[in-house]
């Protein structure tokens, strides 16, 4: 397994942000039905941030490193890999259109890319404020249709070799001189709120709206690693996805890059989860733990349209859950879960429902 030295500095760097972003004031005084706007809005910037984090460190720098296959503006005529920020905009995009009300984008006082500047009053302060001080994410409330829409900035960190290296050198960089762990942007995290009252910290979210903003941005994740990165150059004959990635200089199974981000996000100790499980699990620690997932994985298996959602109950904490349909997106989901020697089920096809995908969230219990 890799030496996790830089990630591990990551990690820490990641889970100091985001539990100094949650003011003890924002779990209190709301409907322990509700989650906490600023809460939600910290799990969605934690997903984000750990997927991305992944994608730059395991994918980017380390087959950079290995097998010189680099990473590139161009990325799609070149055969090369798209660039950290292009992987996250096209995720982004992916969400947007969903309709679902989140929104998400990177955001810079010094954009490469003019579409990456900010388009507010408000979106500018809180980029300056980030960049000051990065523990504290900028948050604010706006009206549009009708509607509360909350609003979160939170700082994007140089947090590898590769980021420095692109806004250093690129032609169109209006700064050059960032250094590791600089703040080189913002993320600009949008989405309504659900409970609207006089005081900021009280504004909150419905948990499963929280688990529909967290499943959808690593779905998209999952979906632009598997569509463009695997699929893409595996037909190409530029490199292939292998269990053994490490080991083999690989790209990692699109199951494998989500499992690797939810153990960073466990690592973060925000309370919140996600993980994989299956009918037919190729690794048995991926069948149902328990009769609320087993329920969930038959539910979800027949009625992939909506998740199957409840609360469950672990010592003094409750837990919402959602169980969501994981669906073979691309041929080599299908090969990989038909081909495995330690497969129960040998027949999937294209957009058969392979199992499931697990949201849990803590409750406020005051």
């Amino acid at each position: 397994m890799p030496k996790l030295k830089v990630f591990i500095a990551i990690l820490v760097l990641l889970a100091t942000m985001h539990l100094t972003a949650i003011d003890s004031r924002s779990q209190k005084n709301h409907d322990p039905k509700e989650i906490p706007a600023l809460l939600a809005a910290t799990y969605i910037h934690a997903v984000i941030e750990a997927d991305r984090t992944i994608y730059s460190q395991y994918i980017v720098e380390r087959l950079g490193e290995t097998v010189s296959l680099k990473a590139s503006e161009k990325w799609n005529e070149t055969n090369t890999l798209p660039l950290p920020a292009q992987f996250l905009m096209m995720s982004s995009q992916v969400v947007n259109e969903k309709n679902l009300g989140i929104q998400y984008r990177l955001k810079s006082l010094w954009p490469i890319n003019e579409h990456n500047t900010y388009t507010s009053k408000k979106e500018k302060e809180g980029l300056e404020s980030v960049a000051q001080n990065p523990n504290q994410p900028y948050v604010w409330t706006a009206k549009k249709n009708g509607s509360i829409i909350f609003n979160a900035v939170f700082p994007d960190l140089a947090v590898t070799k590769s980021c420095i290296q692109c806004h250093n050198s690129h032609p169109k960089s209006p700064k050059r001189d960032f250094k590791k762990n600089d703040v080189m942007g913002g993320i600009h995290i949008s989405f309504p709120i659900t409970k609207p009252a006089s005081s900021q910290n009280r504004l909150a979210v419905a948990p499963e709206v929280v688990t529909d903003y967290v499943h959808a941005i690593l779905e998209a994740d999952r979906t632009i690693y598997a569509k463009h990165v695997v699929n893409r150059l595996q037909k190409k004959n530029i490199i292939y996805a292998s269990e053994n990635w490490w080991e083999e200089n690989t790209l990692l199974l699109p199951a494998q890059f989500l499992l690797n981000a939810s153990d960073l996000i466990k690592n973060m100790r925000l309370g919140l989860d996600y993980k994989l499980i299956s009918l037919w699990p190729i690794n048995p620690h991926n069948g149902a733990a328990n009769q609320f997932e087993n329920i969930g994985l038959e539910t979800v298996a027949s009625k992939p349209f909506r998740p199957y959602i409840g609360t469950t109950q672990i010592g003094n904490h409750t837990y919402f859950q959602a169980v969501y349909p994981d669906i073979a997106i691309t041929p080599a989901c299908v090969t990989c879960h038909n081909g495995h020697p330690k497969s129960p089920k040998h027949d999937f096809k294209l957009y058969d429902v392979i199992g499931g995908i697990v949201v849990s969230i803590p409750m406020n219990s005051d």
